[in-house]
């Protein structure tokens, strides 16, 4: 299923400059940033930290706020120091994300993050656990900044959409992005919360969580998501591949998929998840049956019950 689905849906100092907003701590701020509770301010996203022990970063995907892990969070609370992430106008304003390129800067970002919050601090690399968008965000961690990542678990995503539409390229696939990108920006911004209603089995939400309560949930976040960042993180998404780099990936790589036979047949999802991860052979596949795009929402016990088990994996 993947996170090629979700096209179908249609500041920590303003001194600081370039795509990373976390400067190097001093040992006193190293010692005591991020408490338990904490709020953190970054230029491309917000993090909000809960629990102690080892770090696990989860990282939502498309449109969605943080608000995606709430089951998760507490399914895992036990397990680790959770670092809840939320892209800037996916659920709160926009920020620096409202021009230009949204994936890139994140994914810069993210890793600065990383490096001073919990490897100055002399923690061991995290866990980064990422769904749809934040799938491909986590990949990207994993191969631009292997020493970064100690485990990858991605949810329903894929290192470059355009199997999905037959398409084998980049260049190929740039005309798709941008219409896509085009008529997602021009979308107005809808925050009427009587509208949260059930949009019903087949609408678009309908396509991506098989519940009610789970598909009502996605067309809200999607509604008051802001379309600029939508639109960017889109068509970023489209255009990024990075099947050639899957090698340069040291960690453990898992990935959960969904699979819903009504959807696509169980057959081909098992096919396309197989060749597009094979530049790295020792990515584990788990499949989540019964199950569409998110599958925190349709399977969360399935879901948690694999998570936990890839968190104890070597």
């Amino acid at each position: 299923m993947g996170h090629f689905i979700f096209p179908m849906l249609l500041l920590f100092s303003t001194a600081l400059s370039g795509t990373g907003a976390f400067a190097a701590p001093s040992a006193e701020q190293a010692a005591n940033s991020a408490p338990n509770g904490a709020l953190i301010e970054g230029q491309r996203f917000t993090v909000e930290v809960q629990g102690a022990g080892r770090d696990i970063i989860l990282i939502p995907g498309l449109a969605s706020p943080r608000d995606v892990w709430d089951g998760t969070g507490d399914a895992l609370k036990e397990d680790g120091k959770l670092h809840l992430v939320q892209i800037r106008g996916f659920g709160d304003a926009p920020g620096m994300n409202v021009d230009g390129p949204v994936l890139a800067p994140f994914v810069s970002e993210l890793a600065d993050y990383i490096r001073t919050e919990i490897i100055a601090k002399g923690r061991p690399a995290p866990v980064i656990i990422g769904h749809s968008l934040g799938g491909l965000a986590a990949l990207m961690i994993g191969t631009e900044h292997p020493e970064l990542a100690g485990k990858l678990i991605v949810v329903d995503a894929l290192p470059f959409i355009g199997p999905i539409f037959r398409i084998a390229s980049v260049d190929a696939i740039r005309p798709q992005a941008e219409a896509m990108a085009a008529a997602t920006r021009a979308t107005v911004p809808q925050s009427d919360e009587t509208q949260d209603a059930d949009p019903g089995a087949f609408s678009q939400a309908g396509f991506l969580s098989k519940s009610v309560s789970g598909r009502t949930q996605v067309a809200r976040w999607t509604r008051l998501a802001h379309p600029h960042v939508t639109a960017q993180a889109l068509y970023d998404d489209m255009v990024t591949d990075v099947r050639p780099e899957l090698s340069k990936i040291k960690a453990p790589l898992t990935v959960l998929y969904a699979d819903d036979a009504s959807v696509m047949p169980t057959g081909m999802v098992d096919a396309l998840y197989a060749a597009e991860y094979k530049n790295n052979p020792s990515t584990k596949l788990v499949k989540i049956s019964d199950s569409r795009h998110f599958i925190m929402l349709d399977q969360p016990g399935q879901f948690h019950a694999a998570l936990k088990l890839e968190l104890v994996r070597n």
